[in-house]
């Protein structure tokens, strides 16, 4: 008689499982907000949240807003953003809908395979007479081609911009992440290595795109009755803020059990033929927030395989950003040829796996998903 199947890991293992910090920490902060009866609107808790903020990454402003994505929306409109932008598909959603949602055509570059990032010759063969901007993205918070990106913009008028959701605390050529481009914007989602619950924050040396950013994510009030700008309701909580600061004094627990789990994967990995764990550049800072696989030639089992055998044993792993922005039922439609310049981002997309890491996950469980990963027919 067979035994019944008992999987790996009696609970569930999330990609993205939130990281909490110091909760007594977090419940005084909430004590003082209820005190002061202000819960929104710049209270005490967001100005001091957005003052740690850019002091730490060594940007003048800071402007928290509700979520990553409003703060992508505010920054593609105060930039004057219209027509064309080129975007990488490869890239979660919200970095192409803040641009759709404002009548703004996405133009899709294709990636560097090594990177995932952007390839700056892509970007080139996309520029249009109509293109106005570039969004990059640290994706996986493994720097953009920052500077690269910078000459192409420089060369034909155009903004650019970068998507920094993965990226905070992040460093390129030793300078933090949010120093680069005209202005760079984090999300602080809850699954992110640093967040709010739900928040997200625009940064920038530029005093006058700040300012706008500031007015927009509040209606446009200058003053208690005085409106001069458009604008939308974008502004964090003070409780968000206060998740945020706590978790902003917890920070460094969190990515020191990043690198230990990215070690043991890497370790774990090693051996196991037709895998590819990516790497990041250890002369810089980097979160580790994803632990990301790529399933090459050479393993006997597909990419979905070895999903399936890790969901059977309660480890949730993900396909991120399968199958692509511009394969997503709304963009395929509306600009059906552009997976023909994309072939890079094809094969990515094929063969991608995201792993479960941060405050949950030690040495020893990723040695366990490694050895489903190894033997994915046999669990």
């Amino acid at each position: 008689m067979s035994q019944p199947f008992l999987p790996a890991f009696a609970s569930p293992l999330h990609v993205g499982r939130p990281n909490i910090g110091d909760r007594a920490a977090f419940l005084r902060r909430v004590e003082q907000i209820l005190d002061s009866c202000w819960l929104t609107n710049d209270g005490q808790m967001v100005c001091e949240l957005e003052a740690r903020i850019a002091a730490s990454l060594g940007v003048r402003h800071c402007v928290a807003v509700c979520n990553g994505t409003i703060a992508l929306a505010i920054a593609i409109r105060a930039l004057g953003l219209s027509g064309e932008v080129i975007v990488p598909s490869w890239t979660f959603v919200a970095t192409v809908h803040a641009l759709y949602w404002q009548g703004i055509i996405p133009v899709f570059a294709d990636i560097d395979p090594e990177t995932h990032n952007l390839s700056p010759d892509a970007v080139c063969r996309m520029v249009t007479p109509r293109t106005t901007g570039i969004i990059g993205v640290h994706l996986w918070g493994r720097p953009a081609p920052v500077d690269a990106l910078q000459s192409i913009a420089d060369e034909h008028g155009l903004k650019l911009m970068f998507d920094a959701a993965h990226a905070f605390g992040n460093t390129c050529k030793g300078r933090s992440i949010g120093n680069f481009g005209a202005c760079e914007v984090f999300s602080f989602h809850a699954t992110k290595a640093f967040n709010t619950m739900e928040g997200g924050a625009i940064v920038t040396h530029d005093d006058e795109l700040a300012e706008k950013a500031r007015l927009m994510r509040n209606f446009g009030f200058c003053g208690s009755d005085n409106v001069i700008h458009s604008g939308i309701n974008g502004k964090m909580t003070e409780v968000c803020a206060a998740f945020g600061l706590t978790n902003l004094d917890n920070l460094e627990n969190v990515l020191a059990a990043n690198r230990r789990n990215h070690a043991a994967y890497a370790e774990a990995l090693a051996d196991v033929p037709g895998v590819r764990l990516l790497t990041y550049d250890e002369r810089e800072r980097n979160n580790l927030q994803y632990v990301v696989l790529e399933v090459q030639e050479g393993n006997p089992a597909s990419r979905d395989e070895i999903i399936a055998a890790l969901h059977r044993n309660n480890v949730l792993a993900r396909k991120y950003f399968w199958p692509g922005v511009h394969a997503m039922r709304p963009y395929r439609e509306l600009f059906p040829h552009a997976v023909s310049t994309l072939p890079e981002t094809v094969k990515v997309a094929e063969r991608n796996i995201v792993l479960p890491t941060g405050m949950a996950v030690d040495a020893r469980m990723a040695g366990k998903i490694a050895a489903i990963i190894a033997r994915p027919r046999h669990g």
